[in-house]
């Protein structure tokens, strides 16, 4: 059998590889090893996928068709062969008997879609893409032929995109290749679909950015809704605006390109009802004059919901929700290390700034990482969303084992030159330290999530991988902004205390948070795989302890402490290892105060029955999630004010990762939690504040 070249590698080896990858960063900061996480069970498709072949019992020689059909669900849509701006084509992996050739995918004509300013070419409808099975000569009646194919596409709303895939097999039996009338009719109804070739050349002529097309198109042919496809990529400007004009037999396109070129393009025409042309146009003169004609994608089929932001809001959001999660539990243990840096600095402007843009590429870098790795997983079919490495128990080990780490060296247990935190730094170790700060500073904010960042990381899930990343990067940039304001703003560098004692007390107070979050994570771990994974990593804790320990008084008699190193080592390797085993057994979550845990078929059934829901998304591991839950959702007063008003509360809990909450959550263009929502006896959900006081929830009972 054949096999055709694969697109992508298979879901369990891409998750695999991946996730390694994000734990290899942490153990290059804490000594420890590497686990991979559990594969989420298939998820159902928000664009179905299903397979049809003309004929079942070809010939010898026989072209045999063959129909992959796209069914999507209201308010999704996938792509065409040029998705446009962003989004990804339907890709095809064939594994084919001897002989059999596979033709190239034939697409219907697409319709356009604007999203916060990015041209998508789309399908809302159910649709088909056939493709040509060429069988050969020779083969006999009665012969097996047996063909499989793998499917890969986007599945998107106008708020998030999530990678789907499929795999196919169709058995045929090579026979006299008579074709029955129902198939030769849904068949037919397909191909009417398709576009038709053009049997002539059309021409294209570009002055500086604009291009236009001439068609040849005969002038007895009623045009309307012209919007002209390009199938060669990077080549357009696909969201620039097109205008239409004919004179004689020409129909002439106008549309904005990148740059200039001169080689052919292909691509299609679109007019009147959804027909289509299949064109290829090369370099030539283009008629001038001639009468106007209407045009299809200029906004015609936007979102008929409220405009939605632009690039640049969505990364102003992202920088400021960075900035706001300075203001976050989660981040201040770190804030504390890096306004200990700063003041050792004094009033050395040279150095405050070299160290405040390292502190920035490090923060950046992670962000980056983190940002880039969660693409990745959601490309290879993984339901994951922003603090993804928080549901992966080994992970929070090796992030435990960090925090344990930079506690001993705060407390004076031993010394350490890359923290940001050690004793009498060189220049390099202060730009290292001040690099890893950074980084830990983004690992540990990854749990919070701030106003303005929950709209910020939805929305790159949405766009191109280029733009999402500088979502990502905006972030970071944001949350190492007042460091870099204080590093360049004498002004505010002259405010900062001058070094002194009392950096030592401070330093050893640091250890305090520091301490709190170590057991902060331990707990975590409980949630995440229960006593006996708390167990394994109490035990490597204690001797984690014992070695840092031993270390420091190494340090101070100057001798040689590689065997301790490598003990450290060997330790964080078997308790990373043996957590992953124990993350294997279930854990069972149940919704406390009586509330309802999730399930979306549940809210439906509610809903159909008229009761009003408040339902809440958390994790054990979401700092803002607790604080809302302490100050507002579990107090007494609001728990009463639910009641009394009928209204039901349900919880999802996204401690472990969950691909039923994460596609929910997707619906409402968020990446991670919390994610509050109030749904009304009748109407539609109301998304409510991520900072919740008891008056928001009370008022639902009014």
């Amino acid at each position: 059998m054949n096999h055709a070249i694969v697109f992508f590698p298979m879901r369990t080896s891409a998750r695999s590889l991946v996730a390694r990858l994000c734990q290899i960063i942490l153990l290059l900061i804490c000594t420890a090893g590497m686990a991979h996480a559990q594969v989420p069970p298939p998820a159902a498709q928000y664009v179905r996928a299903s397979i049809d072949v003309e004929t079942r019992t070809p010939a010898a020689g026989d072209v045999v068709t063959v129909a992959i059909i796209m069914d999507p669900k209201a308010g999704w849509h996938d792509y065409w062969i040029n998705p446009g701006d962003a989004g990804t084509p339907l890709e095809l992996e064939w594994q084919l008997p001897a002989g059999i050739t596979a033709g190239p995918l034939r697409a219907p004509v697409p319709e356009t879609l604007v999203v916060s300013g990015f041209m998508n070419h789309i399908y809302k409808a159910k649709h088909a893409f056939l493709i040509d099975l060429k069988i050969p000569e020779g083969v006999k009646i009665g012969q097996p032929l047996d063909v499989h194919v793998n499917a890969r596409w986007s599945a998107c709303s106008d708020l998030v995109c999530v990678p789907e895939s499929a795999s196919f097999s169709v058995p045929m039996t090579v026979g006299t290749g008579d074709i029955q009338a129902s198939a030769r009719t849904r068949f037919d109804i397909w191909r009417s679909n398709l576009p038709v070739p053009l049997d002539r050349t059309a021409r294209y002529a570009i002055d500086g950015k604009r291009i236009d097309i001439a068609i040849p198109y005969p002038r007895s042919a009623a045009a309307s809704s012209i919007w002209f496809f390009a199938e060669s990529e990077n080549l357009f400007l696909y969201n620039a605006a097109q205008s239409a004009r004919r004179t004689g037999d020409w129909l002439i396109v106008s549309g904005e390109v990148k740059k200039p070129f001169a080689a052919p393009i292909d691509g299609l025409l679109r007019f009147n009802d959804a027909q289509g042309l299949q064109l290829r146009a090369t370099p030539g003169v283009i008629p001038t004059g001639g009468d106007s004609v209407s045009v299809f994608g200029n906004g015609a089929t936007q979102d008929t919901q409220p405009p939605a932001l632009g690039f640049g809001w969505i990364l102003s959001f992202s920088v400021l929700g960075g900035l706001l999660l300075n203001l976050m539990p989660c981040v201040f243990p770190i804030l504390g290390l890096k306004a200990l840096s700063l003041a050792k600095m004094g009033g050395n402007e040279s150095e405050a700034r070299r160290d405040a843009v390292a502190y920035t590429i490090g923060i950046i870098l992670s962000c980056l990482v983190l940002g880039g790795i969660m693409l990745a997983l959601r490309a290879a079919g993984e339901e994951v969303g922003w603090a993804f490495q928080l549901q992966d128990p080994a992970v929070v080990l090796l992030l435990a084992f960090l925090m344990l780490s930079v506690t001993a060296n705060l407390a004076g247990l031993f010394e350490i030159g890359g923290i940001g935190a050690g004793e009498k730094l060189t220049r390099k170790g202060g730009i290292a330290g001040s690099f890893w700060t950074g980084v830990l500073a983004a690992v540990v904010a990854t749990p919070c999530t701030g106003p303005f960042m929950a709209a910020a990381m939805g929305a790159a899930l949405l766009l191109p991988t280029a733009l999402a990343m500088l979502i990502f990067a905006g972030l970071g940039f944001g949350l190492a902004l007042p460091f870099l304001a204080i590093a360049f703003i004498p002004a505010l560098r002259k405010r900062m205390p001058r070094p002194g004692a009392w950096m030592v007390r401070f330093r050893q107070w640091m250890a305090v948070p520091m301490a709190l979050t170590t057991l902060a994570l331990l707990w975590l771990l409980y949630q995440l795989v229960g006593l006996h994974g708390l167990a394994i990593a109490s035990v490597a804790a204690v001797l984690l302890l014992v070695a840092l320990f031993d270390i420091g008084r190494r340090q101070k008699k100057g001798t040689s402490r590689q065997w301790v190193l490598a003990a450290m080592f060997g330790v964080a390797l078997v308790s990373v290892v043996a957590m992953d085993k124990a993350a294997n057994a279930p854990v069972t979550h149940i919704a406390k105060n009586g509330n309802l845990p999730f399930n979306e078929a549940r809210l439906a059934a509610l809903r159909a029955e008229g009761k009003p829901v408040f339902l809440y998304f958390t994790a054990d591991w979401c700092v803002t999630c607790k604080v809302n839950e302490g100050a507002a959702i579990d107090r007494a007063e609001t728990v009463d004010a639910l009641a009394k008003g009928g209204i039901v509360t349900m919880v999802g809990d996204y401690t472990r990762r969950d691909p039923d909450i994460t596609r929910f959550l997707a619906k409402y263009g968020r990446s991670g939690v919390p994610l509050y929502l109030y749904f009304p006896k009748n109407g539609a959900a109301r998304v409510l504040p991520q900072l919740l006081t008891v008056g928001d929830l009370t008022t639902l009972a009014d």
